[in-house]
């Protein structure tokens, strides 16, 4: 224990606690300006997104043997009563400058159209504009496509205009994605601050763990910076969003659980440098199993096919390391150095009553130490019933149309386009056959169902033959993004596939999206398993025992699943949500396992501690007591920081962040306070098999007696 104590002296020692605060602030001034570049460093191309090995992916990449990679904004026109005289010329104007714009990457010289819906009396008309997407094609994409809008502008008098497409689409993204850390760095750090507000009732020392937050953040950024740019690390808008996210909820949680634990030990000793030491040694073990955790659960996600997931991987593993270094060497110097002073008006003074004893969460698990079996048994059903709402998922992918929680210019246009011309002329089939087969190939896809016979074509600007290759388009007659023209892609490949000697690949949007959902599919079967047996592991080496965390991985499960069913319900019956991303149950499934077992960890390492004195039973009601309070508040705090994800426009970072926020609510209010703590008191002492505590279950009633360096050490 001596040798323990003196590595937490390290930290919070009488001169370790201004040269720990010296090395941080070094720290800062050296990442700082880095981790505004960020935003920069972010790859959010298709590859980026897309499965590695996928056919889509391999045809992504043949295709920029033929031409750059590049994308349609696709202008629409419309009028319902039939395009006048004027509409024509002003649509021939409108075309003949968008030939030549070069700006941004527009490729104006290979625009196409206008294209009528019908040659006599039509009603719509399109535009195809090509721009290159090169890997600055996601920073440019809003001002090219703001170039095309500058063009054909708008006309009261005239026909409606639109732009959609690929390009319209990821203009509206990119739009959706821009100031995405800006946005959740400000709501994040305004529900932490009210949060630990209301949970400290101290104006002075919420100030604190948002420092030491802040500087996790800004540290995590500036290194994940460094790696995207010279290590190949892929960063996408996703992964940083949920960066911000992940190091506020986790670097606070590991706050609260600190700052509770200084409390108790500075009611027992005068020396703050000695209170914050025995703190850190009696914490840190949780704090570090907690942290340990999560950066194994992340780094899991690095087996993922999809590439957007295990670039999420390290990202987060990073943030959460990172937020586990800062709460644990400047969080608590930064409180050694400021003193007692910091928790007013409620100062903690050495000798003064711990109030956890006689507190509600004291109550609470006296009241439910009389018939624990009933309560875990009716908890267990309650949670069985919410997860019956699991029939209403949807996790079979998002549309277009459905990803927005609003309704962006780029959506409108596309349903206009449907109304009059082939769903899917906006964002075709790209398909790669030998040279020698070609025709055999063409004929196959134009003779499948679900594509527009006539629309096989060479793009311009297209080289008609590379590498004894050639690259043709095609239309579906659904939407790209729909599951029709899922299905017309599977039949397509089945086509191309069996004409000998072709070698014929099938990729585009559509056929992205139905790799995409191979990929993520093979991911949930591969990656819960693995972050099951790792959280596992670490709570058996954490806990020393067997039984125990068989257990708490089952609440954990059933809180998953109990969470899942009532956001289910919610976005069907409240939001009006159309469905999930397919990728919607893993990312809920690795935040609320990894993140929900933190507070498993916390409470049981207590009643762990407290077992060996008081024996099992008893030990659970005095964990509750001494934990029941800050977990809640970090329950609190995690979910409020999840939530804002909600501040987004797009779907699936709201449905994200509400089923995660909602399943750390259940876990903190009823699995942990609840469902655990009478399994706990039910089960007794054999919890900790085969640990000796299941057959000597210590000294029940007795008091903690005094540890041999508690008596009159001096701090060293």
């Amino acid at each position: 224990m001596n040798q323990r104590r003196g590595v937490a002296h390290l930290v919070c020692g009488r001169r370790a606690k201004w040269l720990v605060l010296a090395l941080w602030v070094v720290v800062l001034f050296l990442t700082a300006p880095f981790a505004s570049k960020l935003s920069d460093a972010q790859d959010n191309d298709a590859a980026s997104w897309l499965p590695g090995s996928a056919e889509s992916t391999q045809v992504l990449e043949i295709s920029q043997d033929f031409r750059p990679e590049q994308i349609p904004a696709v202008v629409v026109y419309a009028r319902d009563g039939g395009l006048t005289a004027r509409d024509r010329a002003r649509i021939a104007e409108d075309a003949a400058a968008l030939r030549r714009l070069t700006d941004h990457g527009i490729r104006g010289a290979e625009t196409r159209g206008p294209v009528y819906d019908r040659p006599a009396d039509p009603r719509a008309a399109q535009i195809y504009v090509p721009i290159t997407m090169d890997e600055k094609g996601w920073q440019r994409i809003v001002p090219a496509v703001d170039s095309i809008r500058d063009v054909v502008g708008g006309d009261s008098a005239g026909p409606a205009v639109h732009i959609t497409g690929p390009g319209g689409t990821s203009a509206d993204f990119s739009e959706a994605f821009e100031g995405i850390d800006s946005t959740l760095l400000l709501s994040a750090m305004g529900v932490v601050v009210v949060m630990l507000l209301i949970t400290y009732r101290s104006p002075t020392l919420l100030l604190v763990p948002v420092l030491g937050v802040v500087a996790a953040l800004f540290t995590a950024q500036a290194l994940i910076y460094f790696l995207a740019q010279h290590a190949g690390l892929t960063v996408n808008g996703q992964s940083a969003g949920i960066l911000t996210v992940l190091v506020f909820g986790a670097g606070t949680d590991y706050a609260l659980l600190l700052v509770a634990r200084y409390r108790e030990e500075l009611r027992r000793h005068e020396d703050r440098h000695e209170a914050m030491a025995r703190a850190l040694h009696r914490a840190g073990p949780a704090v570090l199993a907690s942290g340990a955790t999560v950066v194994l659960s992340m780094l899991v996600l690095t087996v993922a096919e999809m590439n957007s997931t295990a670039g999420l991987g390290p990202v987060a593993a990073i943030g959460v390391a990172v937020a586990l270094l800062a709460m644990t060497t400047l969080f608590p110097a930064l409180l050694v150095i400021l003193g007692r002073w910091i928790f007013w008006p409620v100062i903690p003074h050495s000798g003064s009553a711990d109030p956890t004893g006689r507190g509600a969460w004291a109550r609470a698990g006296r009241g439910m130490a009389r018939r624990p079996r009933m309560i875990w048994a009716v908890t267990t059903l309650v949670l069985a019933v919410c997860s019956l709402g699991l029939i209403q998922l949807r996790a079979e992918g998002i549309s277009n149309a459905d990803a927005f929680t609003g309704k962006p210019d780029s959506i409108t246009g596309q349903e206009v386009s449907e109304r009059y011309f082939p769903a899917g002329s906006g964002d075709p089939l790209v398909i790669v056959a030998d040279q020698s087969r070609a025709r055999q190939a063409r004929r196959a896809v134009a003779a499948t169902d679900g594509v527009v016979p006539t629309s096989l074509a060479v793009p311009p600007g297209t080289r008609p033959v590379h590498d004894g290759k050639v690259l043709f388009e095609a239309t579906t007659t659904a939407p790209s993004d729909s599951e029709a023209a899922k299905r017309t892609v599977e039949r397509v490949r089945d086509a191309v596939h069996a004409v000998p000697g072709a070698d014929a690949l099938v990729g585009g949007g559509t056929a992205a999206l139905l790799d995409m959902d191979a990929a993520t599919t093979h991911d949930n079967l591969v990656i819960i398993p693995l972050v099951l047996a790792v959280v596992l592991l670490i709570l058996c080496g954490l806990l020393r025992a067997l039984v125990a965390p068989l257990l708490l991985v089952g609440t954990v499960i059933l809180s998953f699943a109990a969470a899942l069913g009532l956001s289910a319900l919610a976005f069907r019956h409240v939001f009006d949500y159309a469905g999930e991303s397919t990728d919607f149950p893993l990312f809920v499934f690795v935040f609320l396992v990894a993140l929900g077992i933190d507070y498993n960890i916390f409470l049981t390492t207590r009643i762990r501690e407290e077992a060996a004195h008081q024996g099992t039973r008893e030990g659970v009601v005095t964990g509750l007591a001494a934990t029941g309070a800050v977990i809640t508040s970090a329950g609190l705090v995690l979910a409020g920081t999840f939530a804002a994800l909600g501040t987004l426009p797009m779907v699936a970072f709201a449905e994200i962040g509400f089923a995660v926020a909602l399943g750390v609510l259940l876990d903190t209010f009823i699995v942990r306070s609840i469902l655990v703590t009478s399994l706990f008191l039910d089960v007794g002492p054999r919890v900790w098999w085969p640990h000796r505590l299941s057959r000597d279950d210590g000294a029940a009633g007795a008091r903690r007696p005094p540890e041999p360096e508690e008596q009159k050490e001096p701090f060293a």
